[in-house]
């Protein structure tokens, strides 16, 4: 889409430039998709490109993974089969798995894989963000820049507050997002249901089993915003229904044309009961079973962007 009102672009990453009428701008498919008016109803005037940033994709250390938030969703895709994750602990890390299954929730081309950014799907903040599902999955923190120099963390549970909304200040800047090696060393499930073969998320829920026995559940997509259920160990059937009937309110349920709030909580339910009845089998008893994905399971190993390009 041609932006007609946008008199200037500026390379910058420093956020005290920013200023009324500007956005920033990464990879774009956003922002060139909705127009001038995507964040209100004042046009855009200048966009901020973080082009120039530079900043590494991907760091993989000991204590976890740090993306950046420019990181691509085809640098991302490609990090299971990579020296940096064959390499000190990220070689054990099963939290890896989920990698691929979020990135395929896209059902998107190679061209927007090769431009749309973890960063950017988080701030788009759309209940269905796959990256959103990924990172609140395995416990992520977003450090956020702000215009007067300072800095903080936020989880992204909490950066993210409902459709299209989230807890970014007016300028601020969205940096990285980092993934703990606690949760990365996890055990871990996923489900994701759409209405059609190629649809947008409807559901979409990550189990995390810690080390202490400790189950995590987070449910996306079928909510207006992340919801994360902790429980001191697997419980059981009736537990796990209700904790979902406590944290999630009928009206935190996401209501559009890609699915009822009616059929967003059946579904919710019945795919966190299939995630309690995986995680609760004992180790190896089965792979990541990613239920409803539209790829089938054996080409998770062998996709790569290149891949995707001929598959379009």
């Amino acid at each position: 889409m041609d932006m007609n009102t946008i008199e200037a672009v500026v390379r910058t990453t420093d956020p005290a430039e920013w200023r009324d009428g500007d956005a920033w701008l990464a990879g774009g498919t956003v922002l060139f998709s909705y127009g001038s008016y995507a964040f209100g109803s004042e046009p855009l005037r200048r966009l901020l490109d973080l082009g120039s940033a530079d900043w590494p994709a991907i760091t993989v250390t000991d204590e976890g993974i740090e993306l950046a938030a420019t990181c691509t969703v085809a640098e991302l895709y490609a990090l299971p089969d990579s020296p940096q994750a064959a390499s000190g602990s990220a070689a054990g890390w099963p939290g890896l798995d989920l990698i691929r299954p979020c990135c395929e929730s896209f059902v998107a081309s190679f061209k927007v894989w090769n431009m749309s950014t973890v960063g950017g799907n988080l701030c788009t903040s759309l209940p269905a963000g796959p990256m959103i599902s990924l990172c609140a999955g395995l416990d992520g923190t977003a450090t956020i820049l702000s215009p007067d120099g300072a800095s903080r963390e936020l989880a992204v549970t909490d950066l993210v507050t409902g459709d299209g909304q989230n807890a970014l200040a007016p300028g601020e800047l969205l940096r990285s997002i980092r993934l703990p090696a606690s949760a990365l060393s996890s055990r871990v499930a996923f489900r994701r249901l759409s209405l059609s073969n190629l649809g947008r998320s409807g559901v979409l829920l990550i189990g995390r089993l810690d080390a202490g026995g400790q189950l995590t559940l987070t449910v996306t997509a079928a909510t207006k915003r992340p919801v994360q259920l902790r429980f001191g160990q697997v419980p059981d059937a009736a537990e796990l229904a209700s904790g979902l009937d406590e944290a999630i309110p009928d009206a935190l349920y996401h209501d559009d044309i890609h699915g009822l709030p009616a059929w967003r909580r059946d579904m919710t339910y019945r795919l966190a009961e299939e995630i309690r009845g995986e995680l609760a089998a004992p180790e190896g008893a089965q792979p990541l079973v990613a239920a409803g994905d539209f790829w089938p399971p054996e080409r998770h190993a062998a996709r790569t962007p290149t891949a995707a390009k001929k598959d379009t």
